[in-house]
Order: structure tokens, then C-alpha cells, then sequence
């Protein structure tokens, strides 16, 4: 695995051309094979991409683009279904520290990644759906769906939480758990908000958890996480118009405080994401097996509480490029042994957050009691340090 010299990326979202950027960065040629036909401009709503996220895609040289297509967000105010403030949490390192975590659309980052992947000289390969992968001992061999095959010395699975590549380094691995809630989100404008732009607004709603940040430009981005016991059938939620999503959100917030109500009456259909359910993937046993390795929410896909997916994914690229380029022998146990402990420590935290956006009347009542103080002992605590100013020295040695 030393003399890695080739790689065939799966999966071309976000995490694969970070990975290929990485690999081309130690001299390995690596080619991102991607199931969609063409690119996944216009897929999905926005995320945030937190501090750490930034500063790894420093190291690759691909931090401009993604900064310029979105703004700062340092920080998210809690508030119960009352309207009561439960305090704020810092999502961003320090300024001396490094970047402002910021909120972008998730097609803008992707456009962002992809361009500078390819700038940097990485192909793509569209309509590639993986349907198997053997290692030979030497390399890799990938074959897809449309017949062509592909070799390689080593193989990266950046293909998401319900990853191709996943059961092919383990059979047994664990499926994507369901996490008991829906999630779907759009944009409105001309609605009059009594909040700073950039800084998120999350509420603990009697029915359904709510969040919104103001841009900019004055447009209002939302996000809704609706509680639904039993997972939706495939396909059972494309039956659901944008029309009759907005129905029912309305209902769901119409008894609590503040603007949701008003947020969502000034939405157009058009600007309404499609939902999906919420998979999770707290603990994957194996990450790799000879020349196979995952990456991403193909490894450990946080919930969207953890606001860690896109930046654990892009350190996970920084990561897989410093092992390969100074451990001789068994690198990718290197790998999995440098980023399981943090990835497992935030995946954990966001899913205590996850779980209180279902809570019921007791619950509530506890969150109303106990955050405020959780809060404030946390404010610019240790664990906000860990999350958002976490750094990795590209000139440092992993071994």
C-alpha cells in the first residue's frame, strides 16, 4: 500500500473530489467515478460548513470557493416553543484559531468542490454506478453498471450513507439506522425577522423542531425535522406535494412562538425540498480491507445536528492522503485509528441533540429547565474547541 500510485474514487459529491484532491496531493492519480449521470448541481438545500471543514480545505487549496458561495455563521440561539431563550452555542472556532464556520447551499459547495477538483487535474467519470469491486492482491478491479471496469491500486469509498462500497469491505456491516424523523427545508423572502443575519435560530416546537437563518440578502433559509415513529416506505414520501408539505408544517408549528408559521406562508412550493428520512450511521465496525477503504457518511454519517457531515468528511480526505503518504505498512488501519475516536465523539453528541427534537411534554419541560445551564457551562467550553479548531498539520508525520 506504500507505493500507492493510483486510486479509483466511488461517489463524487462532496467527499470524493475532496479525497482526490488529497490523493493528487501526495502524487497519487485518482479518478472520481460518479453513479449520476452528470453533475448534482441544484441537489439539496444548504448545511453548514464549520471551521474545522474550512481549514482542511485550506490544506488542499480549495478553501476560496466554498468561503465565497456562503456567510459566516458563528453561532446558533436555542429557543423552546414559548418563545424562551435557552442560550447560544458557538459553532465556530475562535477568530485567532481560524475560519468562521458559514451556511451555503449545498449545490453551491458542491459546484465549488467539484470545480476546484478538476482545476487541480482530477477526472471525473459520470454514469458509473458501482456494482462490484474485487482486490486482487495487487490492485482493485471495479466494475459498473453500464459494463465498464476500472483498476487501480487502491479504492475509496466516498459514496454516502448508503454506501455501495460499504458491504463490499464487510458484508455483515451495519445498515443506515433510521432516525425516527423527517427532514426538509426551503427558502422564503420578504419576511421581516428580528434576527442577525448569519446567526441560526433553532426551535424546540411542541410538534416538530424548526430551524432558520437569515442571509444576507435577506432571504430566510428553514429547515424542519418532523417526528415520524415508523420509517416511510420507499417512495411513499415523493407522494407528497410541496403544497401539502407546507400544510402540514404550518399546522405543526402553529402553536408555538415565533416566525415559523410566517416563514413558511412566505415559502413558494418551488423552494421547498424534497423530504427524505434521516439515516444515521453512528458505528461502523470496519472501515477498510485490503485495498478498500470509506470515507465520509460512507464511514460515519453523523445526523445533521451535528452540523459535521460535510467537514468530517473533508478531514477524513486530509487524513487518508498524510497516512498514505508516511506509513509504510498497514496505512488505512493508521487511518481508521486517527479518526474514530473524534468521528464517534461528535456522532454521539448530535444524536443527545437529535433526540430532544422528538421530545415529549415531560421532555420538554426538562429541556426548557436544564439547557440554559448546559449551555452556558459549555459557552467557548472544550468541546466547542475540539469540534471547530480542530487542525491538521499537513507537514507533520502520521505515523
Amino acid at each position: 500500500m506504500n507505493r500507492t500510485r493510483t486510486a479509483l474514487v466511488v461517489g463524487g459529491g462532496i467527499a470524493g473530489p475532496a479525497a482526490a484532491m488529497a490523493l493528487q496531493k501526495i502524487g497519487v492519480e485518482a479518478t472520481v467515478h460518479e453513479a449520476r449521470p452528470g453533475r448534482a448541481d441544484g441537489v439539496g438545500v444548504f448545511l453548514t460548513l464549520g471551521s474545522n471543514g474550512l481549514d482542511a480545505l485550506r490544506t488542499l487549496g480549495a478553501d476560496a470557493g466554498p468561503s465565497a458561495a456562503g456567510f459566516p455563521t458563528p453561532n446558533i440561539l436555542l429557543r423552546s416553543s414559548t418563545g424562551k431563550d435557552l442560550g447560544i452555542s458557538g459553532i465556530s472556532a475562535e477568530p485567532q484559531d481560524g475560519p468562521v464556520s458559514r451556511t451555503v447551499k449545498r449545490s453551491d459547495l458542491y459546484r465549488a468542490i467539484y470545480d476546484e477538483a478538476a482545476a487541480q487535474g482530477v477526472r471525473f467519470e459520470h454514469g458509473k454506478r458501482l456494482v462490484h469491486a474485487e482486490d486482487t492482491g495487487s490492485s482493485v478491479r471495479a466494475l459498473f453498471e453500464d459494463g465498464s471496469e476500472a483498476t487501480a491500486d487502491l479504492l475509496v469509498g466516498a459514496d454516502g450513507v448508503h454506501s455501495a462500497v460499504r458491504p463490499l469491505i464487510d458484508p455483515g456491516a451495519p445498515s443506515p439506522a433510521y432516525g425516527r424523523l423527517l427532514n426538509l427545508g426551503g427558502h422564503a423572502s420578504g419576511v421581516k425577522l428580528d434576527a442577525d443575519p448569519g446567526s441560526y435560530v433553532m426551535v424546540f416546537g411542541r410538534k416538530a423542531f424548526f430551524g432558520y437563518v437569515l442571509s444576507p440578502d435577506g432571504e430566510v433559509w428553514w429547515f424542519a425535522n418532523v417526528p415520524c415513529r415508523a420509517e416511510p416506505a420507499r417512495g411513499e414520501l415523493d407522494g407528497i406535494s410541496a403544497e401539502e408539505w407546507l400544510h402540514r408544517l404550518k399546522a405543526l408549528f402553529a402553536d408555538d412562538a415565533g416566525p415559523a408559521v410566517r416563514i413558511l406562508e412566505a415559502t413558494s412550493p418551488a423552494d421547498v425540498m424534497r423530504a427524505s428520512p434521516l439515516h444515521l450511521l453512528p458505528h461502523l465496525p470496519r472501515w477498510h480491507r485490503g485495498r478498500m477503504v470509506v470515507v465520509g457518511d460512507a464511514a460515519h454519517a453523523p445526523s445533521p445536528s451535528s452540523g459535521q457531515g460535510a467537514s468530517l468528511a473533508i478531514e477524513d480526505a486530509v487524513e487518508l492522503a498524510r497516512c498514505l503518504r508516511d506509513v509504510p505498512d498497514a496505512p488505512l488501519a493508521r487511518f481508521e485509528a486517527l479518526r474514530r475516536p473524534r468521528v464517534e465523539r461528535i456522532i454521539k453528541a448530535a444524536a443527545r441533540v437529535n433526540s430532544s427534537k422528538a421530545a415529549g411534554p415531560v421532555g420538554r419541560v426538562f429541556i426548557d429547565a436544564l439547557l440554559p445551564t448546559i449551555l452556558r457551562l459549555a459557552a467557548g467550553g472544550r468541546q466547542t474547541r475540539e469540534v471547530y479548531a480542530h487542525h491538521i498539520d499537513w507537514t507533520a508525520s502520521a505515523a
